[in-house]
């Protein structure tokens, strides 16, 4: 491996993150890590080492991140079980592209120079709330609110003077707090609790019981389903509880088999269809209550640190 390579290759991991949090795509952050190294070795010989070549190279991510264009979606309809659209509600901004970051990535990411990766600044709320500002604004919000940047290095970072970095962190920071959950409070940086693994058994319980009303217990009166990437949600417990019976019964779809784990620094069921791995189910839990899960279909159980069969 040549010195250039060994001197980016130690980032790769944290500017993942950091692409990450930017997008909202793990894949897509994937290829921006990509994209950040072939830029620096196109630019090796521009660089005159005024910066560390940490911050040359989160420079060049960045740039790569504000240069992808893509529009939000619109979400007017909550779906329910019984028949699509159905209920009208107010118009909802959907993130079509977010996906979950595994855990042992986020892991090898806390490197002796990296800022340790705290769940509040990983969580699927923080990454669809920051979703909502413009690509800088969200830049400069990521360096100084969650790495931790001063002002002159994140102006250095994105192109601006210092008094517009400033500008655009008092810009940034009233809409991050408009689209977060309500009781932020309640999920401030931790691991999974034990209360909370407390709860998912009671939950895997409830559901290995066939039990509606245990389910139903255990969820806030507003809890949200979402099933990123299709265009719909559930919203309440009656619909909510409405949208997972049928799965309670093997006639449905077949036999479910979970495994509890951690994504995104969230309580996480790895979910298996027929044995076969299917789905990861991400739940944000406020108040010792389900507020939201999040379920996401995915056959790559390797990237998770998790088997394929069971």
């Amino acid at each position: 491996m040549s010195s250039f390579e060994e001197d980016v290759e130690r980032y790769r991991h944290e500017l993942r993150v950091h692409c990450y949090r930017m997008l909202g795509s793990y894949d897509e952050a994937e290829d921006l890590v990509q994209e950040t190294f072939l830029r620096a070795w196109r630019a090796m010989g521009e660089f005159e080492g005024r910066s560390s070549v940490r911050a040359w190279l989160y420079r060049i991510a960045t740039n790569a991140c504000i240069d992808v264009r893509r529009p939000r979606r619109v979400l007017p309809y909550q779906l329910e079980p019984s028949s699509f659209p159905a209920t009208a509600l107010p118009a909802r901004e959907d993130v079509p592209w977010l996906q979950p970051f595994p855990d042992v990535l986020l892991d090898r990411a806390e490197e002796p120079d990296a800022v340790a990766i705290r769940r509040e600044t990983i969580e699927l709320a923080f990454l669809i709330a920051i979703q909502h500002l413009p690509p800088r604004q969200r830049a400069v919000l990521i360096f100084r609110d969650v790495l931790g940047w001063s002002a002159r290095e994140t102006a250095a970072a994105v192109d601006l003077s210092v008094a517009a970095v400033n500008s655009a962190l008092q810009r940034a920071r009233p809409v991050l707090r408009e689209h977060l959950p309500p009781h932020r409070s309640e999920w401030s940086a931790r691991d999974t609790s034990e209360d909370e693994r407390k709860l998912l058994q009671r939950y895997l319980t409830a559901w290995e019981n066939a039990d509606p009303t245990a389910l139903a217990a255990l969820m806030h009166e507003d809890i949200r389903i979402t099933m990123p990437p299709y265009p719909f949600w559930f919203e309440g417990v009656e619909d909510a509880i409405r949208s997972l019976v049928p799965n309670l019964t093997p006639t449905y779809r077949g036999h479910w088999h979970f495994i509890p784990t951690t994504v995104n620094r969230q309580p996480t069921l790895a979910a298996y269809l027929n044995n076969g791995f299917f789905a990861l189910d991400i739940f944000r839990i406020e108040q010792n209550r389900i507020a939201e899960m999040t379920a996401f279909e995915t056959t790559n159980a390797g990237r998770y640190g998790l088997p394929r069969t069971i």
